[in-house]
């Protein structure tokens, strides 16, 4: 049985069946690596070997659930892009418990520092139009995983949390500074999708695109008066 929260883990060429026996249904995310690419996964996970799931399913637990809570949320919000990165993230979540503890992550060498930055210039210039986890990590010769995990230590978010704060900042200086229609501000931006954009920019500068931008009237009413 899987409690909410829990995960179903699958090696390759093995089938498995859900039903709803006990209850009148659920919802689910289901992710689907090929052989080669989970292979990729797992080299980049400290400690990890050869991977072969012993157990069929990971019980819910405290390491898993903002995973899944983001995951959930990506699914609610239609956010499509979000999943690349949330996929990768929790495979590498269920093997690192499948293994034990991670080692104490070391300091990123300077190789990697300089990976990341040239994928934080890569995505700054590319902002407004797709940029994908899979090709950032090809730009700088590591693996998809390897790249996330590494950006994700040495800029403190990951790459399409990067991607979307540029995005929303640039959306917010346009706002602020043109008299441009918030759907093509947002289009612009980068966001395929007005009411998407309008759901990010409210969840993270805490009031709509239309709010935020009734505000520049006050600041345009501001005088600064010398000091005699």
């Amino acid at each position: 049985m899987l409690a909410p929260g829990a995960l179903l883990l699958g090696n390759p060429g093995t089938c498995y069946e859900c039903g709803h026996e006990l209850g009148s249904g659920d919802r689910c995310l289901s992710f689907h690596f090929g052989p080669v690419y989970m292979e990729r996964i797992v080299a980049g996970v400290p400690g990890a070997r050869k991977l072969a799931f012993e157990a069929p399913r990971l019980p819910p637990l405290p390491i898993l659930a903002p995973l899944l809570a983001e995951a959930e949320t990506a699914r609610e919000m239609a956010d499509i892009d979000a999943f690349e990165e949330l996929g990768l993230r929790i495979a590498g979540a269920a093997v690192a418990k499948v293994y034990g503890p991670t080692p104490v992550r070391r300091t990123p060498s300077r190789r990697d520092q300089k990976r990341v930055a040239e994928a934080v210039r890569r995505i700054e210039l590319d902002a407004d139009g797709p940029v994908s986890l899979a090709a950032l990590a090809d730009e700088t010769a590591t693996s998809p995983y390897h790249f996330l995990r590494v950006f994700r230590q040495v800029a403190g978010m990951t790459p399409y949390q990067f991607l979307l704060k540029t995005r929303l900042h640039r959306a917010a200086m346009r706002l602020r500074m043109s008299d441009d229609a918030v759907s093509a501000i947002a289009f612009e931006a980068g966001f395929n999708d007005l009411s998407t954009f309008n759901r990010r920019f409210r969840r993270i500068m805490g009031e709509t695109p239309g709010q935020y931008r009734a505000c520049r009237g006050a600041f345009r009413d501001i005088r600064v008066a010398p000091v005699s």
